[in-house]
């Protein structure tokens, strides 16, 4: 019973049996054609090939390999050719990279004469580059037409010799999932760049800090100036400004800096050739005053090399909102910076009384003195006091004062030239010194900006009054 059922099984699909069992013949075929198709390759010399790979990377990536240790073929997992520890001529850059990695079409293996890729990998990339020659590697990257991947690439960028940031494991995509994303670290700190294929939208974070933004660019302009919005958050500071860009100025627009400590709106320019000039102007909507006090001068003066190279006018402006608590009423400063010398003229105003200094600071110093000449006319002296909660003993309506000398605004000293009172009346060299005491006892005896403290100068006033 058995046998007649194998029997009627056979009779019934031996053809299909036997083209299965034909099958793997061809299977067998195909496999080991398969294998000596992708293992020749790897006797192939592929020193003389070196020109023919050069030729297609100049014309579909737009650059080439200048010298290399070595070059070799990988069949599997899929089959590439790897060139190790390679020196990459960009325009003006040079990019050492440990494994540049081709893809070749599978007819390029062989027919050399046609040889064309499928992507391009690089990992472990490292350059030393100029400030600027970041505008033509970053060209280099995003403008790249055929699939490229790069994978850990670190960037010491530099002005002349000196080193100015660190960029480390940069990765970019412009294919794939990742497909226009920058990741990175600077400064400890990881990042991420999203960008649209046609650049129109940029979103920016760095992921453990707190700052992110977003730039969305307008239409380029005929005079190939570029144009847009800039939105970012720092911490918890907002800021949002426009933007016009082109080769020789960068010009800001309606911006504002928002958080609960101050609110700032803002217009700027800086031109940028022939040479770097800086106009800032801020005006200030509000501000907490321990925002001031809690600027440390030892820090800003750290970037000594920065600031002997830019040239600025800057002006800050103030006006209190009616029926607000602010001590000062108004105020105006100018600041003019070239070569690190800063030029000053700040006027301002305490319920009537007026306030005029001007000076000059020389921050390239080891240790900057800031002249000051100072003068104070008020018509009321008593509504003046009354701001300080204080009742004056003497009676007398008016109060002009001109005083003149200079502040250590590292070592914590004062220096008096003069001390005048109602236009010829200079305080003898007695007092002055005990003027001189008081103020560094007292309003000096912490950093510079903690000098405009409240507190403190309500304390100074009565000390000497």
């Amino acid at each position: 019973m058995i046998n007649k059922f194998f029997k009627t099984i056979h009779n019934k699909y031996y053809k299909i049996f036997k083209f299965i069992f034909f099958l793997r013949y061809l299977l067998v075929i195909f496999l080991g054609s398969t294998a000596l198709f992708l293992t020749i390759p790897n006797y192939f010399d592929y020193d003389k090939r070196i020109n023919i790979i050069n030729d297609h990377l100049l014309n579909n990536y737009n650059f080439k390999v200048e010298d290399y240790e070595k070059i070799e073929f990988q069949a599997l997992p899929i089959p590439k050719i790897k060139i190790k520890n390679s020196n990459m001529d960009i325009k003006s850059s040079k990019l050492k990279v440990k494994d540049l990695i081709i893809y070749p079409n599978l007819i390029s293996i062989y027919n050399y004469e046609k040889f064309n890729s499928n992507k391009l990998i690089l990992e472990n990339v490292s350059t030393d580059i100029k400030t600027f020659e970041l505008k033509f590697l970053f060209n280099f990257f995003l403008n790249q037409k055929n699939k490229i991947f790069v994978k850990d690439l670190n960037l010491n960028i530099k002005d002349k010799k000196k080193l100015i940031v660190k960029l480390h494991n940069i990765s970019f995509s412009n294919y794939g999932y990742n497909q226009n994303l920058i990741k990175g670290e600077i400064f400890k700190d990881k990042f991420k760049v999203k960008f649209s294929k046609n650049f129109e939208n940029i979103n920016f974070k760095l992921l453990q800090s707190g700052i992110k933004g977003e730039i969305d660019i307008n239409d380029s302009k005929p005079n190939n100036s570029v144009s847009g919005v800039f939105k970012s958050k720092v911490l918890n500071t907002n800021i949002k400004f426009d933007f016009v860009y082109d080769i020789k100025k960068f010009k800001i627009n309606n911006a504002f800096i928002r958080n609960k400590n101050f609110s700032i709106n803002n217009e700027s320019l800086i031109i940028l050739k022939p040479f770097l000039d800086v106009a800032l102007k801020f005006d200030i909507v509000s501000i907490n005053s321990k925002v001031l006090s809690n600027l440390v001068i030892e820090e800003l003066l750290e970037f000594k090399d920065v600031i002997k190279k830019i040239n600025s006018k800057n002006e800050i402006n103030f006006k209190s909102k009616k029926l607000s608590r602010n001590f000062i009423d108004d105020l105006h400063l100018k600041i003019d910076l070239a070569y690190g010398r800063a030029n000053y003229k700040n006027n301002f105003s305490i319920s009537d009384s007026l306030f005029e200094c001007s000076g000059y600071i020389n921050l390239l110093e080891e240790y900057p003195l800031l002249f000051f000449n100072c003068f104070v006319t008020s018509k009321d002296k008593k509504k003046l006091f009354k701001k300080f909660s204080i009742k004056l003993k003497d009676y007398k309506k008016s109060l002009n004062l001109n005083i003149s000398g200079n502040l250590n605004i590292l070592n914590n000293k004062i220096n008096f030239d003069n001390i005048i009172f109602d236009g010829d009346n200079q305080i003898s060299k007695d007092d002055m010194k005990y003027f001189k005491n008081t103020f560094q006892n007292i309003l000096f005896d912490e950093t510079f900006f903690k000098i405009f403290s409240f507190k403190k100068i309500k304390e100074f006033i009565l000390e000497i009054s």
